[in-house]
């Protein structure tokens, strides 16, 4: 399946190029003005759509097994709002820089990240939890607002970043955000046999001799990375890393080996699939990718809070 949208997202779009003449200049080389659209948009919004999706829902998964919350993910427990809000403030101090803007993404988002591990290590319960991250990101919001409102020609595209698209995407950060991401993937799978264990409860984790609070922090801190390089690429994506476990987790169960490589596969399928749909629906015109991504994300994670208030009833 991601092999059919990745063909599908080189060969359609909004502008008025058909299937064949894409198709005639893979081959033959035969129009520029295709192989410019090819190469400075269409593949590089590819690459970062599967970029983006990958990260952002291996990094939900991380979040997941750190905090033991299956309502964890970077859109609900803040990081995506720190790394957004931190982007802005790159992009005030350091404009142009791109290197300054990653940098200030991952350090917002781990800042996020590790105020809600602090609150988890209260011994609250989960949707505490959950309704602490959803304060956070609410607060870091207001921020990133006063500062774009304040200095309004920071971003380039306001409403496409906070609602999460792929129309600017700069081909020149995309080896770089490439880089981290795979190394992070890497990182994530060499992790999935401390991830089961971690699942035991701490009291047995501990007692097999996995350092537990260390495990979290590098889960939390590879989680943070891999949402930073998806927000300075793609904007602030919602739901992905919400909806992609869970869908993975139904159908694999809960072994990491398996589940890490389904939901970074998932992931990508879904990112590209709804940006495919948001080129292609209103052509020539174009929507955020993020509004697909919340009409299919709102109802599922209104389902899963409903499911789990019914449990706690029964």
């Amino acid at each position: 399946m991601l092999i059919l949208l990745v063909l599908a997202s080189i060969s359609f779009g909004s502008s008025e190029t058909s299937f064949q003449e894409v198709w005639d200049y893979i081959f033959h080389h035969t129009n520029a003005t295709v192989g410019n659209i090819l190469w400075y948009v269409r593949i590089p919004r590819t690459i970062a759509t599967i970029l983006c999706g990958s990260a952002l829902a291996v990094a939900g998964l991380l979040f997941q097994s750190a905090l033991n919350n299956a309502l964890a993910s970077a859109g609900t427990i803040g990081v995506n709002s720190g790394a957004g809000l931190f982007v802005v403030l790159g992009a005030i101090l350091f404009p142009g820089v791109f290197v300054a803007k990653s940098i200030f993404a991952f350090a917002g988002s781990l800042l996020a990240a590790i105020l809600i591990f602090f609150i988890a290590r209260k011994n609250v319960s989960k949707s505490t939890i959950v309704m602490a991250g959803v304060a956070i990101s609410s607060l870091l919001t207001a921020f990133s607002d006063t500062l774009i409102t304040l200095y309004p020609d920071t971003v380039m595209d306001k409403s496409t970043f906070f609602i999460g698209g792929f129309a600017h995407v700069q081909s020149v950060s995309l080896p770089f955000i490439g880089f981290v991401v795979i190394v992070c993937l890497i990182a994530s799978y060499v992790l999935a046999t401390r991830m089961n264990v971690l699942m035991l409860g701490d009291e047995m984790a501990n007692s097999l001799g996995l350092p537990v609070v260390r495990t979290r922090y590098m889960l939390i801190f590879i989680g943070a990375i891999l949402a930073a390089c998806s927000v300075s690429v793609g904007g602030i994506l919602s739901f992905v890393g919400l909806l992609v476990p869970h869908m993975m987790r139904s159908l694999l169960g809960n072994d990491h080996r398996y589940l890490l490589p389904a939901t970074l596969l998932v992931g990508a399928i879904l990112v590209l699939g709804c940006d495919l749909l948001a080129r292609l629906v209103f052509a020539p015109f174009e929507i955020p990718v993020g509004i697909f991504l919340s009409f299919l994300g709102s109802p599922f994670f209104l389902w899963l809070i409903l499911s789990r208030c019914k449990r706690l009833q029964v």
